[in-house]
């Protein structure tokens, strides 16, 4: 899947939603993982640029996730990138835009940075 990355130069970035860990089954409440066994975190954040507003819900490793993320922190994205999906489920088709991040790190005064690995 190909992945095109996103210029935040010239947005503004809070969190919407404190981190949440990925939830990978709803049925099972199983936890997602990258491949290499790290524990994937969403955090839902507030991206403003000067023509639009859009709430983005992004995947991010859990060491990339500052401590202190609650609703209004400022924020900084590493590596925002988006990739285009598409499935079936029970014969409906479904189809989006999916976000991941390397980190999501805190620019408020005296924030902490993100978990060490």
């Amino acid at each position: 899947m190909r992945q095109i990355p996103v210029d935040t130069a010239n947005a503004t970035v809070m969190v919407a939603k404190a981190p949440q860990p990925k939830v990978k089954d709803r049925r099972t409440g199983e936890i997602a993982i990258d491949k290499d066994g790290v524990t994937l975190m969403t955090v839902e954040v507030m991206f403003s640029t000067p023509d639009e507003v859009e709430i983005l819900k992004l995947t991010v490793p859990q060491p990339g996730v500052s401590e202190d993320l609650t609703m209004g922190t400022p924020v900084a994205l590493t590596g925002l990138v988006a990739s285009a999906w598409e499935n079936e489920f029970n014969g409906q088709k479904r189809h989006g835009i999916a976000f991941r991040a390397v980190a999501v790190t805190s620019l408020a005064a005296g924030a902490s940075k993100p978990k060490a690995a």
